[in-house]
């Protein structure tokens, strides 16, 4: 590392470094292409051609892409809308083989309290049948 002594009675220079931005960049961009249309080996009618060509190469070549990407997008959204499909068939089902099954719970619900209302309703029977006996009986006794 250098050691600079300074008089303070001469005058000096300060240099001051920043750092490039886009100004500078676009600034050496539009100098090189300067430079190179200026040395270029060909005729401007040539460049011109060139420059042509290669943009088309590039639109095609974005167009290309987007198809790319719009049929992979295409494939994907078939894709999820068919596993949807699926899952929603699935649930369908579920629902459907609960549903059979609550409406069978329910049927056999009823059955049984039928059954019991016809077991109560014969027990009353059978009740009545005793205590009118048993009243006949005591009063055929008395």
């Amino acid at each position: 590392m250098s050691h600079y002594e300074f008089d303070e009675d001469e005058p000096y220079v300060v240099i001051e470094q920043r750092q490039p931005g886009i100004g500078t960049f676009l600034l050496g961009a539009l100098a090189g292409a300067a430079a190179a249309l200026l040395f270029a080996p060909r005729t401007g009618a040539e460049t011109r051609a060139e420059l042509t060509r290669a943009a088309r190469r590039a639109q095609e070549s974005a167009r290309d892409m987007a198809d790319d990407v719009a049929e992979t997008l295409g494939e994907t959204l078939e894709t999820a809308r068919t596993a949807v499909e699926r899952k929603v068939e699935s649930a369908r089902g579920v629902v459907e083989v609960k549903r059979s099954q609550v409406s069978h719970a329910i049927d056999a619900g009823r059955e049984a309290a039928r059954q019991a209302r016809e077991d109560l309703e014969q027990r009353i029977a059978e009740n009545k049948a005793q205590s009118t006996r048993a009243r006949s009986g005591s009063s055929n006794q008395a």
